[in-house]
């Protein structure tokens, strides 16, 4: 499908969408928020404490919600530049590593944790002299 833009959507009588941000709910957000800057490298855009705040790396925003917004566990997936100098980052700054890059049929991914739980699969273009791994369905890399 090709892209439209925001004068082609307005003619349609349609609304054109300008991105998405995730909401990941957090038990503390303070605790959160110093996981999220200190070891994944995300910079606080702004935060109303003890309630909510945005994150964000690069293009990359989340928000983060104490106790509201959805369950613990949630994911999000990220695309990178470059899989393996933030994987080295990860591993030296302590992040939880849920698993190392791996090449997948959509990307070449790894998968880190928050504090709370929260997924997060951030991977670049699929590599083609990788081998494909184990996973054959997302839902069994996932649960």
């Amino acid at each position: 499908m090709a892209e439209t833009g925001a004068g082609e959507a307005q003619k349609a009588g349609t609304t054109a969408f300008e991105g998405v941000t995730p909401i990941l709910r957090v038990g503390s957000l303070a605790a959160s928020l110093e996981y999220y800057v200190k070891v994944l490298g995300f910079k606080v855009d702004w935060q109303d404490p003890g309630i909510a705040a945005s994150v964000s790396r690069g293009r990359c925003h989340i928000m983060l919600c104490e106790g509201d917004q959805g369950h613990a566990g949630g994911w999000v997936w990220i695309g990178v530049e470059a899989i393996e100098p933030l994987f080295e980052e990860y591993r030296a700054a302590g992040a939880k590593v849920r698993h190392a890059p791996t090449n997948y049929a959509w990307a070449y991914e790894m998968q880190i944790e928050d504090i709370d739980g929260n997924g997060c699969g951030l991977g670049q273009s699929r590599r083609t002299e990788c081998r494909w791994g184990n996973g054959s369905t997302r839902a069994g890399l996932f649960g």
